[in-house]
């Protein structure tokens, strides 16, 4: 490595040795400076953008770096006429052309022709990257387009994160594009249909609306199609089959008019590959559940119980266990009328997954510590129907409608088999389980809103309603078959067979009424009102079966009801001003609750009475650097489950039983966000601070029955403390044709463990980091490394003992190698994972290593046959190491083996667009505009 790296130098530096530099002033026509003016160098031969610099406050720029040749000097401004000129170098390795005038009126390019805009531009909150300069490999998807920009990190598993937040939206032209699941577009889209990537935070409709800022924001990119996009048809065809009958196959196709985008996505394959996301799934197996409880070597202070019935992802990256997925949909966006749009969207998938898992745990107690040892093997398959719907209706210049539909129907099925065992601190056996839990089940989920938004003929003042109608129904069945056997003072077997039925049903109302009043200077009063109301009835019946007879058992079964409802008033004051604006309010908040334990007759009131204040502030130093501060406080109730006094028994060492008696948290949160982007040098920072302190946090508590079984149960503490940060720098150097990006994390969270009903401080900290390092050697080769450090410790006052320490680390390197005038792409991927833990001495190194070769066949490369091999060293586990607020646990699963595999990638874009589409133009010629 530390030769190649030497050798890498030497060719760099003889490259940039008789590099060229060309330099000037850009003035007006009275001798005026002109200022962050975009001065781009472009190809003699293709007009093609070579190097872009941004000139200073007194105007002058200098570009280095550039071979011997000649180029375009291409210069715009705001307001003035566009500046071409022709550079032919001489002797010398310099070009100075002076002092270059630009004139007001506009003129035309004579025989140049260029279409493509700034690299980057910075508009407010927004910041938008020219796709066409961030190189990308043919038939390339937009995820791999994403993987170049200037903080943009995507990890294995498709999540993205930008300025160092996860991006929750993707959209394209501003449209929604099969609801809110980023991997439908970012894996399925192709690369060259793409003109801007544009990153922004997206507000409220509320907020947008009214221009008082809520606080609600996603982490939103948008994808500007090029025009010829806008107007045509393109897509992929792709199939592929391997060996141990691996197979995998995806279409996209896509047809955009001016007025109308029609998108069919389908997809096929059992390689652990998915092209949309599976939270559906996961929140109705339970997996979200457990994934909330740990895994990827994440530390979280968990509220939620665990439920081990459901699947087990790895949230770093990679999906343990072996899935065979198929999946298709339509989208469909068109303007109805002049005045009316929709935007719908329908989408199947259909998962089978199953996991072969094994389990240590260590549960700390103050009577001394437990070992917990599982293993179990699954099968959950699921189908998922989603259908999605939006119409905006413009009734007047003052007067629109927008109704927002979504709904989700899941079936799911589960069987799970399992043998556990707990161990005393001296090795010794207290009890030992064999189970096998089956269930099936349906879900049905609705989500509904109706905003009307008025404007009256005063500007600024507004009035805009809100309503919402959610329901769900679920309903599922299962059945328990176990035998545990204890060793300890009441040695014996107890054998639990079982069948149990749970319907829960709930329905939620709501209301939001907002008016805006301006109080002259651009200043603004928001006065809001807000009601909602949520039932839910649960229904869960649990048979004992005693020589094939069901017989009721009464202490499980459950017949419960809650009511929440809440009334909520407030008022906002906003100030605006051109370079900052500030947000300051305050709501009452007036909940009620009424439940009823209809089997034991039990009923339970109580009501709670919140202030919630709110402050913002946004300062905007330049047009490319802003600062952002929020404080708001929320209260979160428990959740249904929470509340069920019911035992859940699918795991009988581990049992869960709700608390009627939970209260709702309240948190205060603290958010300090800073963005710099300069797009003339490509360097960037984004960094963030954020504060959490709740009182009446909701933790697991945990207790201890004689035979060692664990019971867990949510209850409420004094008060938690989460402080995460963030900070993310980027530059490139351009005499390595490389870029660096640097990431440094931190987190500490301090909470409240209750063992025993013993009350005890619990510590956790991360440092970690991430680093990735690109190099590019014009169109033949270019390789990327990376880092991903995580180092965590948990510290227990109730025992130092049972203190953790342990690292999580990733290292990646890729490379593509094209050869023979770009005709073949060698391609190789190489992942080395490592888990080690400090108290254990345990450690673990997993490498996954991928190659690939294509060769690009038909006209315009629109065919590739690619032979890859995956998993080359046939690595077939992976490892998840978690510590919770009372254990530590390591998880190991199964993972694909090596496998080989022959595809063909049809791009339907590159030809003469094939179903009726617009042909590019000729030449690679590209629109510009001035930034």
């Amino acid at each position: 490595m530390q030769r190649f790296l030497y050798l890498l130098f030497f060719v760099s530096h003889i490259g940039i040795a008789q590099k060229l530099t060309v330099k000037g002033h850009l003035k007006d026509t009275t001798g005026t400076a002109l200022p962050s003016a975009t001065v781009m160098i472009l190809s003699a031969k293709d007009s093609s953008l070579v190097n872009f610099d941004m000139t200073a406050a007194d105007g002058a720029f200098e570009i280095r770096n550039l071979a011997r040749q000649e180029y375009i000097l291409k210069i715009t401004y705001l307001s003035y006429a566009t500046l071409v000129q022709k550079i032919s170098p001489s002797s010398g390795n310099e070009v100075d052309v002076g002092d270059l005038r630009m004139q007001p009126q506009a003129r035309q390019l004579g025989e140049v022709t260029v279409e493509d805009d700034a690299p980057v531009r910075v508009k407010r909150d927004t910041i938008e990257f020219n796709a066409n300069v961030f190189k990308t490999n043919e038939n390339a998807v937009v995820e791999d387009l994403l993987k170049k920009l200037p903080g943009v990190e995507v990890d294995n598993d498709g999540t993205i994160r930008a300025q160092g937040e996860q991006v929750k939206r993707i959209t394209v032209d501003g449209k929604e594009f099969f609801g809110t699941d980023p991997k439908l577009a970012t894996r399925n889209l192709p690369a060259d249909a793409i003109d801007k990537v544009q990153v922004f935070d997206k507000k409220s409709d509320q907020a947008v609306f009214s221009g008082i800022d809520d606080g609600q924001r996603e982490k939103t990119i948008n994808l500007a199609l090029k025009e010829e996009k806008r107007n045509g048809a393109f897509g992929t065809l792709m199939g592929g089959v391997g060996t141990n009958d691996r197979y995998q196959a995806r279409a996209s196709l896509n047809r955009f008019r001016k007025q109308e985008q029609l998108s069919l996505l389908g997809m096929a394959n059992n390689i652990n590959e998915q092209g949309f996301g599976i939270d559906d799934y996961m929140s109705f197996t339970g997996g979200s559940q457990q994934m909330a409880a740990g895994g990827g070597g994440v530390v979280r202070m968990t509220i939620s119980p665990n439920n081990p019935s459901g699947v087990s992802l790895n949230p770093g990256g990679r999906n343990s266990g072996m899935m065979t997925n198929y999946a298709g949909g339509v989208n469909y966006n068109k303007n109805l009328t002049r005045n009316t749009e929709l935007s719908t969207s329908y989408f199947y998938n259909h998962l089978d997954h199953n996991l072969l898992q094994t389990t240590e745990r260590i549960n700390f107690a103050p009577s001394g510590d437990l070992t917990f040892n599982q293993n179990s093997r699954q099968n959950n398959t699921n189908t998922n129907h989603r259908l999605n719907a939006i119409i905006d209706h413009k009734i007047d210049s003052l007067n629109s409608l927008k109704f927002t539909t979504n709904v989700t129907y899941n079936e799911t099925d589960t069987n799970e088999s399992s043998t556990s065992e707990n161990q005393a601190t001296d090795g010794s056996l207290l009890n030992d389980n064999n189970t096998r839990t089956v269930a099936d089940g349906t879900s049905l989920t609705a989500n509904n809103s109706l905003l009307w938004r008025h404007r009256f003929a005063k500007k600024g003042r507004t009035l805009s309603v809100n309503a919402q109608l959610n329901v769900t129904d679920t309903d599922r069945r299962g059945s328990i078959d176990a035998l545990t056997n204890y060793y300890t003072q009441s040695e014996g077997g107890v054998q639990t067979l079982q069948t149990n039925d749970l319907a829960t049903n709930t329905l939620t109302y709501s209301g939001t009424l907002s008016y805006t009043e301006p109080l002259g200077g651009r200043k603004y009063l928001e006065a809001n009102y807000s009601y909602r109301a949520n039932r839910n009835d649960v229904r869960k019946n649990v048979f004992d079966v005693n020589s094939g007879e069901p017989v009721a058992n009464d202490s499980l079964s459950n017949l419960y009801t809650s009511n929440y409802q809440y009334h909520r008033g407030g008022l906002n004051f906003r100030l605006n001003r051109s370079d900052y604006t500030i947000t300051v309010g305050a709501g009452v908040q007036q909940t009620f609750l009424d439940g009823e334990l209809k089997l034991s007759g039990t009923t339970l009131s109580k009501s709670y009475r919140n202030v919630l204040p709110v402050a913002r502030f946004n300062y905007d130093f330049t047009s490319t650097r802003h600062l952002r501060f929020d404080y708001e406080t929320s209260v979160t109730e428990p959740t249904l489950q929470q509340l069920q006094p019911v035992v859940d028994n699918s795991d009988p060492l581990n049992l869960f039983v709700g608390n009627p008696g939970l209260r709702p948290a309240y948190a205060h949160n603290v958010r300090l966000h800073y963005m710099m982007f300069n797009p003339a040098s490509f360097v960037n920072f984004f960094g963030f601070a954020d504060i959490t302190y709740t009182k009446n946090a909701i933790t697991n508590s945990q207790a201890y029955t004689e035979e060692s079984i664990r019971i867990s149960k949510p209850v409420n503490v004094d008060n938690t403390l989460r402080l995460n940060g963030n900070a993310t720098v980027g530059f490139p150097i351009q005499r390595l044709n490389s870029r660096f990006s640097i990431t440094a994390t931190a987190s500490r969270q301090k909470g409240v463990n209750v063992i025993d009903d013993l009350q005890s401080t619990i510590a956790q900290n991360t440092l970690g980091g991430r680093f990735r390092y690109d190099y590019r050697f014009k169109e033949i080769f270019d390789f990327s490394l990376g880092a991903n450090i995580s180092r965590q410790s948990t510290t227990y006052a109730f025992d130092a003992a049972s203190n953790q320490l342990y690292y999580n680390n990733s290292y990646t390197a890729e490379g593509n190698l094209h050869l023979f005038d770009n005709m073949y792409l060698l391609s190789s991927s190489l992942e080395y994972l490592t888990y080690e833990s400090k108290t254990s001495d345990y450690r673990q190194a997993i490498p996954f290593l991928n190659l690939s070769i294509s060769r690009y066949i038909l006209k315009a490369k629109s065919g590739e046959l690619k032979l890859s091999v995956n998993n080359l060293l046939d690595e077939s586990a992976g490892v998840s190491q978690t510590a919770d607020v009372n254990y530590f646990q390591r998880q190991v699963t199964n993972s694909l083996g090596r496998y080989y595999m022959l595809t063909f990638i049809y791009s339907l874009n590159k030809q003469l667009n094939p179903l009726g589409g617009m042909r590019p133009p000729p030449g690679g010629g590209m629109r510009f505009i001035r930034p």
